[in-house]
């Protein structure tokens, strides 16, 4: 169970932009501004009794939920899918590994592009849309720690906005280099750890109404590198995608619904929340090869 309170994730952001005014980015007036920004939410009864308790969910369970509107438009597939492309265009034509491949996102690019295409997912949901995108391609139910592939079978594994859900890095990577071909690559896409420490968190709600999000852990970029060394994974790549910069309005009404938080908390304090994005990595994306 998680405990969200509005006025953490406020502060927090006032906190990091005050960060950034006392390291000289900012000005005397900026840092006013945000002191007086945080008294005003201290002293805000509505935020005062806004809190709610939110149920931790299971990757399988996250992603039945998910399924059925994980393909309307999100931001982070505007994102990855670029630099992932411009690194597949790159590559030879062969037999490609969707890992957690969902709904088909990255198993249709390859697809279109001459792939042989084996997906797999540990969502019989997620799978059963995949299928449907991607007709021509074989796609099985799975665990990454446990990939139903064999020893050096593919020539290219991509992974897309998985792995924050992971405890790990260091088996996961393993077992994509065991499926690798030598010379093979595997290409990585997620969620930045830094955003994911400011609650980048995939919300989901319950059958019963009840909050939820998906169970997610922080993995600084060192924990993938020293995983892909150990896997004996050479790195070829490494981008950081920055936050889109978006006009955020000054909105006084009332709290938008758990569900949007925390990009909808950001909207009662747009200038705190301004400085904090600018320029901050959204994504990373690796590039590595086997040995």
């Amino acid at each position: 169970m998680i405990y969200e309170d509005p006025r953490a994730y406020l502060l927090g952001l006032e906190g990091m932009a005050l960060l950034r005014a006392f390291t000289g980015q900012f000005g005397r007036d900026f840092g006013e501004a945000r002191i007086a920004e945080i008294r005003r939410l201290l002293a805000d009864e509505t935020l005062a009794n806004a809190a709610v308790e939110v149920d931790q969910v299971d990757t399988v369970d996250g992603y039945r939920l998910w399924s059925a509107t994980y393909d309307q438009p999100n931001s982070a597939f505007d994102l990855d899918e670029p630099v992932v492309t411009g690194i597949v265009d790159a590559l030879p034509v062969g037999v490609a590994l969707d890992a957690a491949c969902g709904t088909g996102r990255y198993a249709e690019l390859l697809a279109e592009r001459g792939h042989r295409v084996i997906g797999v997912d540990g969502s019989p949901e997620m799978l059963a849309r995949a299928r449907t995108r991607v007709p021509p391609g074989q796609f099985l139910l799975g665990d990454l720690h446990r990939l139903p592939v064999a020893d050096a079978g593919v020539d290219l594994v991509v992974c897309g906005l998985a792995l924050t859900h992971v405890p790990a890095l260091e088996p996961v990577l393993a077992e994509f280099a065991r499926v690798l071909r030598p010379g093979g690559h595997l290409v990585i896409a997620d969620m930045h750890p830094e955003r994911v420490a400011q609650g980048a968190i995939p919300p989901v709600r319950g059958a019963d109404g009840r909050p939820g999000r998906l169970t997610s852990y922080c993995h600084p970029l060192g924990h993938y590198l020293r995983a892909a060394l150990a896997a004996g994974l050479q790195v070829r790549r490494c981008e950081e995608p920055p936050v889109p910069v978006t006009e955020r309005p000054d909105r006084t009404g009332a709290l938008a619904p758990w569900d949007l938080w925390p990009w909808a908390l950001a909207d009662l304090v747009p200038e705190a929340a301004r400085a904090v994005s600018e320029g901050a990595p959204a994504l990373v994306i690796w590039h590595f090869q086997r040995q």
